[in-house]
Protein backbone atom coordinates (compact mmCIF):
# COMPACT_ATOMS: atom_id res chain seq x y z
CA UNK A 1 0.00 0.00 0.00
CA UNK A 2 1.34 3.42 -0.94
CA UNK A 3 1.78 5.77 1.98
CA UNK A 4 0.93 9.37 1.16
CA UNK A 5 3.12 12.04 2.74
CA UNK A 6 1.52 14.41 5.20
CA UNK A 7 0.82 17.69 3.42
CA UNK A 8 1.02 20.92 5.32
CA UNK A 9 -1.83 23.09 4.13
CA UNK A 10 -1.62 26.85 4.13
CA UNK A 11 -4.16 28.71 6.26
CA UNK A 12 -6.99 30.37 4.32
CA UNK A 13 -7.55 34.09 4.72
CA UNK A 14 -9.72 36.77 3.15
CA UNK A 15 -7.53 39.69 2.13
CA UNK A 16 -8.55 41.79 -0.82
CA UNK A 17 -8.92 45.36 -1.83
CA UNK A 18 -9.90 48.01 -4.29
CA UNK A 19 -8.20 50.86 -6.04
CA UNK A 20 -9.63 54.27 -5.17
CA UNK A 21 -8.74 57.81 -6.22
CA UNK A 22 -5.03 58.25 -5.42
CA UNK A 23 -5.11 55.30 -3.06
CA UNK A 24 -6.07 51.77 -2.12
CA UNK A 25 -8.61 50.16 0.18
CA UNK A 26 -7.54 46.91 1.85
CA UNK A 27 -9.98 44.57 3.54
CA UNK A 28 -8.82 41.99 6.10
CA UNK A 29 -10.69 39.76 8.55
CA UNK A 30 -12.65 42.07 10.85
CA UNK A 31 -11.74 45.41 9.31
CA UNK A 32 -10.96 47.47 6.24
CA UNK A 33 -8.84 50.56 5.72
CA UNK A 34 -8.41 53.07 2.92
CA UNK A 35 -5.12 54.90 2.40
CA UNK A 36 -5.04 57.95 0.12
CA UNK A 37 -2.29 60.41 -0.78
CA UNK A 38 -3.41 64.04 -0.80
CA UNK A 39 -2.17 66.71 -3.26
CA UNK A 40 0.74 67.71 -0.97
CA UNK A 41 1.96 64.13 -0.60
CA UNK A 42 0.61 63.19 2.84
CA UNK A 43 -0.99 59.74 3.19
CA UNK A 44 -4.30 59.66 5.07
CA UNK A 45 -5.93 56.49 6.42
CA UNK A 46 -9.54 55.68 7.30
CA UNK A 47 -10.11 52.40 9.16
CA UNK A 48 -13.36 50.68 10.15
CA UNK A 49 -14.12 47.53 12.11
CA UNK A 50 -16.39 45.32 10.03
CA UNK A 51 -18.26 42.07 10.56
CA UNK A 52 -19.81 40.51 7.50
CA UNK A 53 -23.42 39.39 7.34
CA UNK A 54 -22.08 35.91 6.58
CA UNK A 55 -20.53 35.88 10.07
CA UNK A 56 -23.72 37.07 11.75
CA UNK A 57 -26.23 34.76 10.07
CA UNK A 58 -26.15 31.03 9.27
CA UNK A 59 -28.56 31.64 6.40
CA UNK A 60 -26.24 34.07 4.61
CA UNK A 61 -23.31 31.71 5.10
CA UNK A 62 -24.81 29.13 2.75
CA UNK A 63 -23.40 28.70 -0.79
CA UNK A 64 -24.63 31.25 -3.36
CA UNK A 65 -26.28 33.36 -0.63
CA UNK A 66 -22.86 34.08 0.88
CA UNK A 67 -21.71 35.32 -2.50
CA UNK A 68 -24.70 37.65 -2.86
CA UNK A 69 -24.13 39.05 0.65
CA UNK A 70 -20.37 39.46 0.17
CA UNK A 71 -20.73 41.24 -3.15
CA UNK A 72 -23.37 43.70 -2.00
CA UNK A 73 -21.24 44.43 1.07
CA UNK A 74 -18.26 44.98 -1.21
CA UNK A 75 -20.29 47.41 -3.31
CA UNK A 76 -21.43 49.35 -0.26
CA UNK A 77 -17.90 49.58 1.14
CA UNK A 78 -16.53 50.40 -2.30
CA UNK A 79 -18.82 53.35 -2.93
CA UNK A 80 -18.08 54.75 0.53
CA UNK A 81 -14.32 54.48 0.18
CA UNK A 82 -14.39 56.01 -3.29
CA UNK A 83 -16.25 59.05 -1.97
CA UNK A 84 -13.81 59.44 0.95
CA UNK A 85 -10.82 59.12 -1.37
CA UNK A 86 -12.25 61.82 -3.64
CA UNK A 87 -12.62 64.19 -0.68
CA UNK A 88 -8.95 63.64 0.28
CA UNK A 89 -7.34 63.50 -3.15
CA UNK A 90 -9.47 66.26 -4.68
CA UNK A 91 -10.55 68.55 -1.83
CA UNK A 92 -13.25 71.05 -2.86
CA UNK A 93 -12.06 74.55 -3.56
CA UNK A 94 -12.87 77.20 -1.00
CA UNK A 95 -16.43 78.40 -1.44
CA UNK A 96 -17.50 75.45 -3.56
CA UNK A 97 -20.33 73.19 -2.41
CA UNK A 98 -19.62 69.67 -1.25
CA UNK A 99 -21.79 67.01 -2.94
CA UNK A 100 -24.75 65.99 -0.76
CA UNK A 101 -25.68 62.41 0.12
CA UNK A 102 -28.75 62.76 -2.10
CA UNK A 103 -26.58 63.94 -4.97
CA UNK A 104 -24.22 60.98 -4.47
CA UNK A 105 -27.20 58.61 -4.38
CA UNK A 106 -28.50 59.85 -7.73
CA UNK A 107 -24.99 59.67 -9.20
CA UNK A 108 -24.74 56.00 -8.19
CA UNK A 109 -28.27 55.33 -9.43
CA UNK A 110 -27.41 56.88 -12.80
CA UNK A 111 -24.21 54.81 -13.04
CA UNK A 112 -26.10 51.58 -12.27
CA UNK A 113 -28.84 52.44 -14.81
CA UNK A 114 -26.22 53.21 -17.47
CA UNK A 115 -24.46 49.91 -16.78
CA UNK A 116 -27.76 48.02 -17.09
CA UNK A 117 -28.48 49.76 -20.38
CA UNK A 118 -25.03 49.05 -21.82
CA UNK A 119 -24.52 45.49 -20.62
CA UNK A 120 -28.04 44.05 -20.28
CA UNK A 121 -30.69 45.90 -22.26
CA UNK A 122 -28.46 46.91 -25.19
CA UNK A 123 -27.05 43.45 -26.04
CA UNK A 124 -30.49 41.79 -25.84
CA UNK A 125 -32.16 44.54 -27.88
CA UNK A 126 -29.51 44.32 -30.62
CA UNK A 127 -29.77 40.52 -30.74
CA UNK A 128 -33.57 40.74 -31.00
CA UNK A 129 -33.47 43.31 -33.81
CA UNK A 130 -30.64 41.82 -35.88
CA UNK A 131 -31.33 38.09 -35.63
CA UNK A 132 -34.45 35.95 -35.69
CA UNK A 133 -33.41 33.62 -32.86
CA UNK A 134 -35.67 34.76 -30.01
CA UNK A 135 -37.07 31.23 -29.52
CA UNK A 136 -33.64 29.56 -29.59
CA UNK A 137 -32.70 30.07 -25.95
CA UNK A 138 -29.04 29.00 -26.04
CA UNK A 139 -28.25 30.69 -29.34
CA UNK A 140 -29.93 33.93 -28.28
CA UNK A 141 -28.06 34.11 -24.98
CA UNK A 142 -24.74 33.16 -26.56
CA UNK A 143 -25.05 35.97 -29.11
CA UNK A 144 -26.29 38.57 -26.62
CA UNK A 145 -23.56 37.39 -24.22
CA UNK A 146 -20.96 37.91 -26.94
CA UNK A 147 -22.28 41.45 -27.50
CA UNK A 148 -22.14 42.02 -23.72
CA UNK A 149 -18.53 40.89 -23.47
CA UNK A 150 -17.57 42.95 -26.54
CA UNK A 151 -19.16 46.10 -25.10
CA UNK A 152 -17.39 45.46 -21.80
CA UNK A 153 -13.96 45.15 -23.42
CA UNK A 154 -14.55 48.26 -25.57
CA UNK A 155 -15.72 50.20 -22.50
CA UNK A 156 -12.62 49.23 -20.52
CA UNK A 157 -10.37 50.11 -23.46
CA UNK A 158 -11.94 53.54 -23.91
CA UNK A 159 -11.87 54.58 -20.26
CA UNK A 160 -8.26 53.36 -19.94
CA UNK A 161 -7.29 56.18 -22.31
CA UNK A 162 -8.28 58.75 -19.68
CA UNK A 163 -5.39 60.04 -17.55
CA UNK A 164 -7.24 59.77 -14.21
CA UNK A 165 -8.42 56.25 -14.98
CA UNK A 166 -4.88 55.18 -15.94
CA UNK A 167 -3.71 56.30 -12.48
CA UNK A 168 -6.61 54.39 -10.91
CA UNK A 169 -5.49 51.30 -12.83
CA UNK A 170 -1.94 51.83 -11.56
CA UNK A 171 -3.23 51.78 -7.99
CA UNK A 172 -5.18 48.65 -8.94
CA UNK A 173 -1.87 47.07 -9.93
CA UNK A 174 -0.33 48.20 -6.63
CA UNK A 175 -3.16 46.62 -4.68
CA UNK A 176 -2.69 43.28 -6.46
CA UNK A 177 1.06 43.26 -5.97
CA UNK A 178 0.79 43.93 -2.24
CA UNK A 179 -1.87 41.21 -1.85
CA UNK A 180 0.45 38.80 -3.69
CA UNK A 181 3.36 39.90 -1.48
CA UNK A 182 1.29 39.29 1.67
CA UNK A 183 0.06 35.86 0.53
CA UNK A 184 3.60 34.76 -0.40
CA UNK A 185 4.86 35.10 3.17
CA UNK A 186 7.85 37.19 2.09
CA UNK A 187 8.70 40.47 3.81
CA UNK A 188 6.30 43.18 2.69
CA UNK A 189 8.37 45.92 1.10
CA UNK A 190 8.02 48.08 -1.98
CA UNK A 191 10.82 46.19 -3.74
CA UNK A 192 9.33 42.76 -2.95
CA UNK A 193 5.81 43.81 -3.94
CA UNK A 194 7.05 45.23 -7.25
CA UNK A 195 8.43 41.80 -8.16
CA UNK A 196 4.92 40.27 -8.31
CA UNK A 197 2.47 40.42 -11.27
CA UNK A 198 -0.22 43.05 -11.49
CA UNK A 199 -2.71 40.41 -12.72
CA UNK A 200 -4.41 38.51 -9.89
CA UNK A 201 -6.71 35.51 -10.58
CA UNK A 202 -9.27 36.62 -7.98
CA UNK A 203 -9.60 40.18 -9.25
CA UNK A 204 -13.00 41.78 -9.65
CA UNK A 205 -12.32 42.10 -13.39
CA UNK A 206 -11.95 38.32 -13.67
CA UNK A 207 -15.05 37.91 -11.53
CA UNK A 208 -17.11 40.08 -13.89
CA UNK A 209 -16.01 37.95 -16.82
CA UNK A 210 -17.12 34.80 -14.95
CA UNK A 211 -20.45 36.56 -14.24
CA UNK A 212 -20.96 37.20 -17.95
CA UNK A 213 -20.21 33.57 -18.82
CA UNK A 214 -22.50 32.30 -16.05
CA UNK A 215 -25.27 34.61 -17.25
CA UNK A 216 -25.24 32.96 -20.69
CA UNK A 217 -25.88 29.51 -19.23
CA UNK A 218 -28.34 30.52 -16.51
CA UNK A 219 -30.40 32.79 -18.76
CA UNK A 220 -30.46 30.09 -21.47
CA UNK A 221 -31.92 27.57 -18.98
CA UNK A 222 -34.51 30.09 -17.75
CA UNK A 223 -35.51 31.07 -21.29
CA UNK A 224 -35.87 27.40 -22.25
CA UNK A 225 -38.29 26.87 -19.35
CA UNK A 226 -40.34 29.94 -20.30
CA UNK A 227 -40.53 28.93 -23.97
CA UNK A 228 -41.51 25.35 -23.05
CA UNK A 229 -44.45 26.69 -21.00
CA UNK A 230 -45.63 29.67 -23.11
CA UNK A 231 -44.34 28.70 -26.54
CA UNK A 232 -42.78 32.12 -27.02
CA UNK A 233 -40.72 34.83 -25.33
CA UNK A 234 -40.29 38.56 -25.93
CA UNK A 235 -37.59 41.09 -25.11
CA UNK A 236 -39.80 42.57 -22.39
CA UNK A 237 -40.30 39.20 -20.72
CA UNK A 238 -36.57 38.49 -20.91
CA UNK A 239 -35.76 41.78 -19.19
CA UNK A 240 -38.41 41.25 -16.49
CA UNK A 241 -37.00 37.80 -15.73
CA UNK A 242 -33.26 38.30 -16.29
CA UNK A 243 -32.74 41.50 -14.30
CA UNK A 244 -33.99 40.07 -10.96
CA UNK A 245 -31.79 37.01 -11.54
CA UNK A 246 -28.56 39.05 -11.58
CA UNK A 247 -27.91 38.51 -7.82
CA UNK A 248 -28.29 34.74 -8.36
CA UNK A 249 -25.82 34.85 -11.27
CA UNK A 250 -23.37 36.80 -9.13
CA UNK A 251 -23.77 34.36 -6.22
CA UNK A 252 -23.10 31.34 -8.43
CA UNK A 253 -20.11 33.11 -10.02
CA UNK A 254 -18.73 33.79 -6.55
CA UNK A 255 -18.78 30.03 -5.86
CA UNK A 256 -16.88 29.43 -9.11
CA UNK A 257 -14.21 31.91 -8.00
CA UNK A 258 -13.92 30.21 -4.61
CA UNK A 259 -13.51 26.80 -6.25
CA UNK A 260 -10.92 28.17 -8.66
CA UNK A 261 -8.90 29.54 -5.73
CA UNK A 262 -8.68 26.00 -4.30
CA UNK A 263 -8.10 24.23 -7.63
CA UNK A 264 -5.93 26.74 -9.44
CA UNK A 265 -3.70 24.12 -11.08
CA UNK A 266 -6.48 22.29 -12.96
CA UNK A 267 -6.75 22.75 -16.72
CA UNK A 268 -10.41 23.87 -16.64
CA UNK A 269 -9.69 26.52 -14.00
CA UNK A 270 -6.73 27.85 -16.00
CA UNK A 271 -8.95 28.12 -19.08
CA UNK A 272 -11.67 29.98 -17.14
CA UNK A 273 -9.10 32.32 -15.60
CA UNK A 274 -7.30 33.17 -18.83
CA UNK A 275 -9.76 35.77 -20.26
CA UNK A 276 -10.04 37.57 -16.91
CA UNK A 277 -6.25 37.72 -16.56
CA UNK A 278 -6.01 39.03 -20.11
CA UNK A 279 -8.57 41.76 -19.32
CA UNK A 280 -6.40 42.83 -16.40
CA UNK A 281 -3.82 43.94 -18.96
CA UNK A 282 -6.29 46.81 -19.38
CA UNK A 283 -7.51 47.32 -15.81
CA UNK A 284 -4.12 47.12 -14.10
CA UNK A 285 -0.99 49.09 -14.93
CA UNK A 286 2.56 49.13 -13.62
CA UNK A 287 2.41 51.12 -10.35
CA UNK A 288 4.92 53.67 -9.17
CA UNK A 289 6.79 52.94 -5.93
CA UNK A 290 4.82 55.67 -4.16
CA UNK A 291 1.58 53.89 -5.10
CA UNK A 292 2.83 50.60 -3.67
CA UNK A 293 3.74 52.46 -0.46
CA UNK A 294 0.13 53.60 -0.16
CA UNK A 295 -1.15 50.03 -0.70
CA UNK A 296 1.22 48.72 2.00
CA UNK A 297 0.03 51.46 4.38
CA UNK A 298 -3.59 50.43 3.74
CA UNK A 299 -2.81 46.78 4.49
CA UNK A 300 -0.81 47.57 7.63
CA UNK A 301 -3.45 49.96 8.95
CA UNK A 302 -6.26 47.48 8.21
CA UNK A 303 -4.61 44.80 10.36
CA UNK A 304 -3.69 47.34 13.03
CA UNK A 305 -2.03 45.78 16.06
CA UNK A 306 -2.28 42.31 14.49
CA UNK A 307 -0.08 43.23 11.51
CA UNK A 308 3.17 41.79 12.88
CA UNK A 309 1.39 38.52 13.77
CA UNK A 310 -0.20 38.13 10.32
CA UNK A 311 2.72 38.81 7.99
CA UNK A 312 5.49 36.36 7.22
CA UNK A 313 3.20 33.35 6.61
CA UNK A 314 2.13 31.71 3.37
CA UNK A 315 -1.62 31.94 2.90
CA UNK A 316 -4.20 30.33 0.67
CA UNK A 317 -6.54 32.98 -0.67
CA UNK A 318 -10.22 32.56 0.16
CA UNK A 319 -12.21 35.13 -1.82
CA UNK A 320 -12.08 37.93 -4.37
CA UNK A 321 -9.03 40.15 -4.17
Amino acid sequence: MKILPLLLTKPAILVGGQAVIEGVMMRVPGAYCTAVRDPVGKVHTDRYEFKSLTEKSKLWKKPVLRGIAALFEAMRIGFGTLQWSADIAMPPEEGSKKPTKLGNFFSVLFAVALAMLMFMVGPMWITTKLLNIEKEALAFNMVSGLFRITFFVIYLGLISLMKDVRRLFQYHGAEHRVVYNFESGSEITVANAQSFPTQHPRCGTSFLFIVMLSAILIFAVVDTLIISVTGTISLGVRLLVHLPLIPLVMGLSYEVIKLSAKNGSSFLVRVLRAPGLWLQNITTRQPEDEMVEVAITALESAFGEQYSEMVGKKYMAEAIA
